[in-house]
């Protein structure tokens, strides 16, 4: 018995072959505009769209098949008696099988200057009509959305093995691409920052080995609209498939380093920069961010913002490190870098920063979170300096910089830094005073400690911090103030002798 078959693609990719082999088992083909010009083209006998609706496409093609000779002949129940009856009696063909996949939206607003009105017009609806409605009846219809179906399918209908698990997985996969492309055209015409209905969609990359433990299973998912400046728009050049903490490492990495505007390294271990460092060159900014701790950053993940030479490659090379991410590799060295065939090297365009996202999304129980990504940063002109003793010119640079390093560490966060690198970092500790034990700890036996400033991430407390930092050589302090035992703070910084300034922005970040 001949079926019917309807077909509607943009994406014209096998089309034709598939389009033969459905003639080929006596499927009739009924087809729209540019489709159908195309199957024609090949040879393949189609029927237009306007010679099953009695009705030419018209407003420019935006209606051609929303019609009920078309929904009726998707929609009927074959089990069901009356609904075929209605059929016959209105003279509608049920229709076997809708090939459709939509307008390229997508493709249309991630080009550089479209305008809404270019991207409105690229907005699909009578694909995603027929796809529904296919989809819908998919016991009777087989719905097709994916050009990288249509061999199994195609093999399957040669065999007559057509499953009803395999239609219910196409239907599935229609509401999911479907809802994804509704979801791209609500982000982009969405101008709340906190909608009601917050419709995200994302596109698997990548099936990871497992997750954050090796009992996990895990996949690596990307927003359907690409981001350039991050770690799923990163091109890996060499090195073993990317884990499920790798990620997580490199992303943190990369907004960490993405940051300065001078030649700088940061070393990340587990969600924290183990060291950071600035320099005249790249070579000079991974040395400092080397020695601020050089046992934590073994199997380290390292973000350069500059080119890597040759000379850096050959000091990295030396140590163990999962994952490099830099804007390039000067050949020589990466010849030296992949002389170890398990560590990642990746590329990212630093020229794309801006592009990088200004929102983060964190997943809960039952819902997520999402928060602006924190992008403040305090300058001396936002210090108030609330102590006897004055910070020093140099001491001003490096509070600045320990208050941007600071913001990158889990809480309760304190870092002991110089004016470019880190000496010592305290991160996730349950009470602030074991933070500054262990960054002070670190800290004390590096070159440049005597010049060492204490920057927290929150307010202290109590005045154990202060003192404790004060009675180990810290001569300056920077912090939110906001407690309402500041003073007990400041009056402990007075009795030692230390500056402290406060800039009134917390940075917690769990």
């Amino acid at each position: 018995m001949t079926k019917r078959a309807l077909l509607s693609v943009s994406d014209k990719q096998g089309l034709t072959d598939f389009a033969k082999g459905l003639v080929a088992l006596d499927y009739e083909l009924v087809s729209t505009g540019g489709t159908k010009k195309a199957l024609e083209a090949a040879g393949v006998p189609v029927i237009g769209i306007e010679e099953v609706t009695g009705f030419p496409e018209m407003l420019d093609g935006r209606v051609k098949t929303l019609h009920p000779k078309v929904h009726a002949g998707l929609l009927a129940r074959r089990d069901l008696p009356a609904h075929m009856a209605q059929l016959k009696a209105a003279g509608i063909t049920p229709i076997d099988m809708v090939v459709v996949n939509l307008y390229p939206f997508k493709a249309t607003i991630m080009q550089p200057e479209v305008t809404q009105a270019e991207a409105i017009e690229q907005i699909d609806i009578g694909g995603p009509s027929m796809l529904r409605s296919a989809a819908k009846n998919f016991a009777a219809v087989l719905p097709i959305v994916d050009p990288a179906d249509y061999d199994e399918i195609l093999a399957d209908l040669q065999e007559d093995s057509i499953t009803p698990e395999l239609r219910q997985r196409l239907a599935a996969k229609v509401f999911q691409h479907t809802a994804s492309y509704d979801a791209l055209i609500a982000q982009y015409l969405t101008t709340e920052e906190f909608p009601d209905k917050l419709t995200l969609t994302y596109d698997k990359k990548q099936a990871l080995r497992y997750g954050e433990n090796s009992h996990q299973q895990a996949s690596f998912y990307e927003n359907a609209l690409p981001t350039p400046f991050s770690i799923t728009g990163a091109k890996q050049l060499h090195g073993k498939e990317l884990s499920y903490n790798n990620i997580k490492d490199a992303d943190a990495a990369l907004h960490m380093v993405s940051e300065y505007d001078v030649p700088a390294v940061v070393a990340m271990k587990h969600m924290n920069p183990c060291g950071v460092g600035l320099g005249d060159t790249i070579e000079a900014a991974w040395d400092k961010a080397y020695a601020a701790d050089s046992i934590s950053i073994f199997g380290g993940i390292i973000a350069l913002n500059r080119p890597v030479d040759l000379a850096t490659a050959e000091k990295m090379h030396k140590i163990f490190l999962e994952i490099i991410i830099a804007p390039s590799f000067d050949q020589d060295a990466f010849d030296v870098l992949a002389k170890k065939k398990n560590v990642r090297l990746l590329t990212v365009n630093f020229d794309q920063a801006h592009t990088a996202d200004k929102f983060e999304t964190i997943s809960v129980g039952g819902g997520l979170l999402r928060q602006e990504v924190d992008q403040a940063f305090e300058t001396p002109a936002d210090f108030t300096v609330v102590t006897e003793a004055q910070p020093t010119d140099a001491q001003l640079k490096a509070l600045a910089f320990g208050q941007q390093v600071v913001k990158h560490v889990k809480s309760n966060a304190i870092v002991v830094t110089t004016a470019d690198r880190t000496l010592g970092v305290g991160s996730g500790q349950m009470n602030r005073i074991d933070s500054t034990k262990i960054a002070i700890e670190k800290a004390m036996s590096k070159p440049g400690y005597e010049n060492a400033i204490l920057a927290s991430d929150a307010f202290f407390p109590m005045d154990d911090c202060v003192e404790f930092a004060a009675q180990h050589g810290i001569r300056a302090i920077v912090q939110p103030g906001g407690s309402i035992k500041d003073q007990d703070s400041i009056d402990m910084a007075n009795r030692y002798g230390i500056a402290m300034v406060t800039t009134g922005v917390r940075h917690f970040r769990h």
